[in-house]
């Protein structure tokens, strides 16, 4: 066996709790090496006596290995230990010494592994509703306009025409109120809305102020109608919270503009210098906008403001969540109160991060629940448009993504296609309809919770920011085409399959078709011929057939039974 390739780490996605008295483990080895394993464990303070042992099983295979896993159920929440590999008639021990031929078990507590207490608060507790979560992303002023009675005289883009970064098209709150019956028979249970606090600009990421429903929306009244009929209807409302950045036309900056480091709020920014200097920008901001500058979210009054803020619309309007803007540049000590104060306030409120990349270390449970599955994004565009992986890669890079974080984590993930800050996903695959709905078949089938950005559903297309926020076509909307009865369809199975809760799956590739089995003794198989020629795919409980740049037989959905394959 190759020893360089083992690994395990406890108190990692390798090892964590599930819950009191539940955990769950893995190991990894090379993938040309294909042990029995097993793993031994007992008590802390009996191992060298009493010891119990459970098979492991190959459940991941990524492009250099495999993961191994287990889930064991505990009488003495004081776990240790060791693992035990057999290949070729020889068995062999893993432990914190690596591997060796021999464990002696009576020295056990020098180098066994172990998690020694799981204690309960510090196990990171799914959000239960995520389970079932179908979300719908809306760029407010480009999804519906409600209220033809307001002050429109902001509004310079006709609905229907190319936007500009300037451009502001009327969507509103109330808008988003009246659709809430179209987006019930789509299938959506969750919307996830970009900014509605107070600015000047139409994307609403430069706040000016937090504590303002903005007046092009249609303030506070609005959003408290929504809220209330978004859960009468059955839905989530998620909010986005910018908490990196803010505009320079808030009190705060504007003080500091004036009094310079007299202000009480200059150790509220990164400021080089003892005052503002416009012209040299001697301050962070986020990205080169100097219109918008950074928090110092590692002062503690700034961290006491900032979730205040988080905690006044969760106790004002009950939203269920927050998507953290830019959450990657801010202090994880912030995270962590922040954290404690919200699941304080109430359990079972979401909070996503916007982390592009490999998030693990704000995914331990004391900060984020899970972050915008921008990684599954990525995979997606390589295998449908860009052309870099095949149906074996696909499979290694989604099973890689699985074993980056917890399951705990994984159930929670938002996966997407697109979004506000990317190329509509149907433009970046060339308008090729069949691949958006191959792409969408496996959104909806894998771990986690699903969301697409408004009007993929009827193919909206567009590049990059600002022609990914065009306006809503309600018109194509209305007449329910293909594509928005396979959303249907998908979301359909998404709440009514329980084989597609829970994070049980199996990803592998046959050739040119790509299969993701979900569930355990209940299981629904997708299967995506992801080559040119066409492959017959029995007729399944959801399949399209239509020819295109795939092949024929595009993708299948069917019911499994029996053992695993």
């Amino acid at each position: 066996m190759r020893e360089q390739a083992i690994y395990h780490k406890p108190e990692t996605q390798y090892a964590y709790a599930l819950s009191k008295n539940r955990a769950a483990l893995r190991l990894r080895t090379a993938k040309e090496d294909a042990p029995a394993v097993q793993v031994i464990y007992g008590g802390k303070y009996d191992f060298a006596k009493v010891r119990l042992s459970a098979p492991m099983h190959l459940t991941y295979s990524d492009r250099l290995f495999h993961y191994y896993t287990a889930e064991l159920e505990l009488d003495d929440v004081r776990l240790v230990y060791v693992f035990a590999l057999t290949e070729g008639g020889k068995t062999y021990y893993y432990s914190e010494d690596g591997l060796t031929e021999t464990f002696d078990f009576t020295l056990s507590y020098y180098n066994a592994f172990q998690l020694a207490y799981l204690n309960e608060a510090d196990i990171h507790v799914p959000v239960g509703w995520m389970q079932d979560a179908r979300f719908y992303q809306i760029f407010i002023d480009r999804f519906a306009r409600g209220n033809f009675q307001k002050d429109d005289c902001y509004i310079n883009l006709a609905w229907g025409e190319r936007p500009t970064p300037k451009s502001f098209a009327g969507g509103d709150l109330k808008g988003i109120a009246q659709k809430l019956p179209y987006l019930k028979e789509l299938g959506v249970n969750a919307l996830y809305l970009t900014p509605v606090f107070r600015s000047v600009s139409n994307h609403k990421y430069d706040t000016s102020d937090y504590y303002q429903i903005d007046e092009m929306f249609g303030g506070e009244e609005d959003f408290s109608n929504l809220v209330s009929r978004a859960h009468a209807a059955g839905f989530r409302i998620v909010l986005d919270a910018v908490f990196n950045h803010v505009s320079e036309k808030c009190v705060q900056f504007q003080d500091v503009l004036k009094k310079g480091r007299q202000s009480q709020y200059f150790d509220w920014f990164l400021i080089d210098g003892d005052k503002v200097d416009a012209d040299k920008v001697n301050y962070a901001c986020f990205a080169a906008c100097d219109y918008m500058p950074k928090w110092n979210t590692s002062n503690t009054q700034v961290q006491n403001y900032l979730i205040g803020v988080a905690l006044y619309y969760m106790k004002k309007y009950a939203i269920d969540g927050w998507r953290l803007d830019v959450s990657d540049e801010i202090s994880h000590a912030f995270w962590r109160r922040l954290r404690a104060a919200v699941k304080a306030e109430r359990a079972d409120c979401v909070i996503i991060g916007e982390n592009w990349h490999d998030a693990n270390a704000y995914l331990h449970g004391d900060q984020y629940d899970s972050i915008m599955n921008y990684a599954f994004t990525k995979a997606c565009l390589d295998v449908f448009a860009f052309g870099t992986l095949n149906a074996v890669g696909f499979a290694q890079k989604l099973n890689e993504l699985l074993m980056r974080n917890t399951d705990t984590v994984n159930g929670m993930m938002l996966n997407l296609l697109d979004s506000h800050d990317t190329h509509r996903f149907l433009t970046q695959v060339g308008g090729n309809t069949q691949k958006l709905e191959c792409a969408l078949a496996v959104l909806y089938c894998f771990v986690g919770a699903p969301c697409i950005y408004y009007g993929t559903e009827i193919g909206m297309e567009g590049g990059y920011d600002p022609d990914c926020r065009r306006t809503m076509d309600w018109e194509k909307a209305e007449k329910r085409p293909p594509l928005w009865h396979l959303v249907q369809g998908l979301a359909a199975l998404k709440r009514e399959e329980r084989a597609l809760r829970g994070t049980a799956a199996r990803i592998w590739a046959e050739g040119d078709l790509f299969l993701m089995e979900r569930g355990a003794k209940e299981r629904l198989r997708l299967t995506v011929n992801l080559g040119k020629k066409s492959v017959p795919l029995a007729k399944g409980i959801l399949c399209t057939n239509a020819r295109g740049a795939l092949g024929q037989d595009m993708f299948m959905i069917e019911r499994k039974e029996g053992e695993h394959d």
